[in-house]
């Protein structure tokens, strides 16, 4: 696994980001870990919009927010839930 280092985070970033991490019950790690993975997530799902977004086969914009609430759904079930 990779490791990141963040420089120049304010002081009161950090404590804020710290007691978000205590009032879930989370190291700082792991809150942070969960919030980037989040944002790598979502970061997916402009692919897939950018994906839908060229379809010619007569999808209508329903069925695409329907795709896309499907994939959003079992992301959040995955960052909610990690194994």
């Amino acid at each position: 696994m990779l490791a990141l280092q963040i420089r120049h985070v304010p002081v009161e970033v950090r404590d804020a980001l710290a007691r978000q991490a205590r009032a879930r019950g989370q190291s700082l790690q792991s809150f942070l870990l969960s919030l980037i993975t989040a944002e790598a997530r979502r970061s997916r799902n402009v692919v897939l919009l950018d994906e839908l977004e060229g379809k010619v086969d007569g999808t209508g914009e329903s069925e695409r927010l329907s795709a896309l609430d499907e994939v959003r759904d079992d992301h959040l079930g995955e960052i909610t839930d990690p194994e």
